[in-house]
């Protein structure tokens, strides 16, 4: 049962991807393939620079930290898209679709934050050069980490208690492949332009701050590059930022669409479609962008 009384709605049915009705099995082991993919490609990539002491740097720390992110990231929401592309029936309880949303949206705010902390400690590293080992000190990478999960995880807390007080009498089928926000405000019954309200400052704050704050330190990156004079100087600058940059505008491109919107939700195929990239794209894409394009990462894997 859900935290109010009234609220007559005990599970809600997932309805996934409907109009791929007899592509079922395809999709599910494609995506069967994809989760074990990225799964694999994080695992190895965190044990990788744990155990390999030449990676102990504070790039590779916060390389190590997403990947130990994404493998929790995709947990939260792969797992039972796969179960129910297989069953009948697709339901999940309404404290079960309630933890969905919250463990999927503090670990997507932990990422943008994360993400950000990257950005900072590759602008201090290239533009701050002679004062970087005494900033970025172990502890420092630390702290900064540890803040990214605890911001990361206090965010979504007001959003689910506003969103667990709504009455849900009626529809319970959620127009979506995971239990998300939108979705589920568009079956309360009742007004909910002040959630929809919350939600946008909540999301716009999270996610316009920190790209914002991403973008200003790669535009002060990309001029000190410009800067460097060799050729491998700059190039090594340059592939090393292309990869993260790379993460960030698929990653923040996708949400941004998603959760910076004062509607409750666009077309339902445009949401599935954006899902599909911020939920399954992205952790599959940083595994391969972070070891495959990084020759330290594949000498320590051969190693």
């Amino acid at each position: 049962m859900g935290t109010s009384n009234w609220s007559s709605v005990t599970e809600f049915i997932i309805v996934g991807f409907p109009n791929l009705q007899g592509f079922h099995t395809l999709l599910f082991t494609l995506l069967l393939l994809i989760y074990l993919f990225a799964i694999f490609g994080n695992v190895v990539i965190f044990t990788v620079i744990r155990s390999d002491a030449r990676l102990h740097t504070p790039m590779y720390f916060f390389i190590s930290i997403l990947s130990f992110l994404e493998i929790w990231y995709t947990a939260a929401s792969i797992p039972k898209m796969l179960s129910n592309l297989l069953s009948k029936r697709k339901s999940i309880s309404f404290t079960g679709c309630l933890l969905q949303t919250y463990f999927f949206h503090s670990l997507g705010a932990t990422e943008c934050y994360l993400l950000t902390a990257m950005a900072y400690d590759r602008y201090l590293a290239i533009c701050n050069s002679l004062r970087y080992p005494a900033i970025m000190t172990p502890k420092m990478c630390t702290q900064l980490a540890a803040g990214c999960w605890i911001c990361g995880f206090m965010c979504p807390v007001i959003e689910i208690i506003l969103v667990s007080k709504l009455p849900f009498c009626g529809p319970n089928e959620i127009q979506h492949i995971f239990c998300d926000f939108p979705p589920l405000l568009s079956l309360a019954c009742t007004d909910t332009s002040m959630n929809v309200l919350v939600d946008f400052i909540i999301n716009a704050f999270i996610i316009l701050v920190t790209f914002l704050f991403i973008m200003v330190s790669y535009i002060k990156i990309i001029k000190a590059i410009l800067k460097i004079r060799t050729t491998e100087g700059r190039k090594k600058a340059f592939s090393t930022c292309a990869a993260h940059l790379s993460v960030v505008l698929l990653f923040f491109g996708s949400i941004i669409f998603m959760y910076v919107r004062l509607k409750k939700s666009y077309s339902l195929d445009y949401d599935r479609a954006f899902a599909v990239i911020y939920a399954v794209l992205t952790p599959l894409v940083n595994p391969v962008i972070y070891s495959l394009r990084n020759k330290e990462i594949l000498n320590a894997i051969k190693r």
